[in-house]
């Protein structure tokens, strides 16, 4: 998910912002995250705005770009968008789970995506927790989709995760980056 807008981070689109070794947020980000995916049976998606172009955010020309029209609604509207796309595609008929992954969240190990990947079904939620505190990203088996899709506002899908606690499963890990996520220039600095 790097469809949102980013007002805690000030006037500056944080997607663009650099990290310590020169690549952007959301490259890093994406770098992480298709580290591990590309061994696994699942594949990245970048869901953005209508208005973005995919080059000027570095996101590389390989991967899928998702445009989530509803973005400035919020995280929830940007979800909703994602996987109606992804429910419509016929190609992707038979993925039994998607992943929520915020772009904003370059820390997590790669250990942690294949244990969640492991763990994905079509009738379970997966969450990430770290020391009590859930984190992201949060897989969504396709039983679970029709309810992503009516989702709207800034809240995300904390609605159906609630709405399915018994379908809820957390994997406790050692990673503190599922819940470091980067909302401000002063995090990116500690980054």
């Amino acid at each position: 998910m790097a469809a949102g807008f980013s007002r805690r981070f000030g006037t500056a689109d944080k997607r663009h912002a650099i990290m310590a070794d020169g690549r952007t947020l959301l490259a890093t980000t994406l770098a992480q995250l298709r580290s591990t995916v590309s061994t696994a049976s699942y594949q990245v998606a970048v869901v953005i705005r209508p208005e973005d172009d995919a080059t000027v955010l570095g996101i590389p020309a390989d991967l899928p770009v998702l445009h989530a029209p509803s973005a400035a609604q919020g995280l929830g509207a940007s979800i909703a968008d994602a996987v109606r796309a992804v429910q419509a595609d016929p190609k992707l008929s038979d993925v039994d789970s998607l992943a929520i992954m915020l772009g904003d969240m370059p820390g997590i190990q790669t250990d942690t995506f294949s244990n969640l990947i492991s763990a994905g079904c079509r009738s379970q939620i997966v969450r990430p927790r770290y020391q009590g505190m859930p984190g992201h990203p949060v897989l969504f088996g396709r039983d679970f989709w029709p309810s992503l899709i009516h989702l709207n506002g800034d809240e995300g899908a904390r609605t159906v995760i609630r709405e399915n606690s018994d379908s809820l499963l957390y994997i406790d890990l050692e990673d503190s980056g599922v819940i470091a996520d980067i909302d401000t220039p002063e995090q990116l600095v500690q980054q």
